[in-house]
């Protein structure tokens, strides 16, 4: 859940650099987080960016952790799928793409998560808007790609892999596996 909130606008590369910050300092736990300091908080966890908003969000999500379900994710595991992003969706630092990468990822739930690389992959595919609301747009695959765990988990690595490598702002179009079908080829 913690790097769910530290990947927001930047790379995975980053967040790993604050998580082993965090680990090192023994601060990875709800309780951790919620005993730093400020100014500590965000030292630990500077590589990944935004380190003060995201100070701000790790504080959130932990004392709501705490409060909520002192701090046992089991508990927590036990709601059902829509009470469970609702929940996530209430803290503060949590919008739709993270609080389904939390469901996917912590949770083991089948909830697909859109992000930029699925937007700018399928947008230039032509088969979604990228201007579509989050939801709709997570709709279009939800619908066509059966509900399973592992398949939305491999999906949506291999969508980043291929965002991350290829498919770049400044899309590598010679070495994209897509090009025969790509109508935005040489963009």
């Amino acid at each position: 859940m913690v790097g769910a909130i530290l990947v927001q606008r930047t790379t995975w590369r980053n967040t790993s650099r604050a998580m082993e910050n965090l680990k090192s300092a023994g601060k990875l736990s709800p309780r951790a987080i919620r005993e730093a300091g400020d100014e500590e908080l965000q030292e630990i966890i500077r590589p990944a960016g935004f380190f003060r908003t995201k100070a701000r969000k790790l504080r959130a999500l932990s004392e709501f952790l705490g409060e909520r379900y002192s701090d046992s994710l089991e508990v927590m595991s036990e709601l059902p799928d829509g009470e469970l992003r609702d929940q996530l969706l209430s803290i503060y630092g949590v919008g739709d793409e993270t609080a389904d990468d939390i469901m996917l990822y912590a949770f083991g739930r089948p909830s697909f998560v859109v992000d930029a690389y699925t937007r700018r992959i399928f947008g230039r595919l032509g088969l979604v808007d990228p201007k579509l609301k989050y939801a709709d747009i997570q709709t279009v695959f939800q619908d066509r790609i059966p509900r399973d765990v592992a398949l939305y988990n491999e999906y949506h690595a291999l969508i980043v892999v291929h965002g991350k490598d290829v498919c770049k702002t400044r899309p590598v179009c010679s070495e994209c596996p897509l090009d025969s079908v790509c109508p935005k080829i040489g963009v």
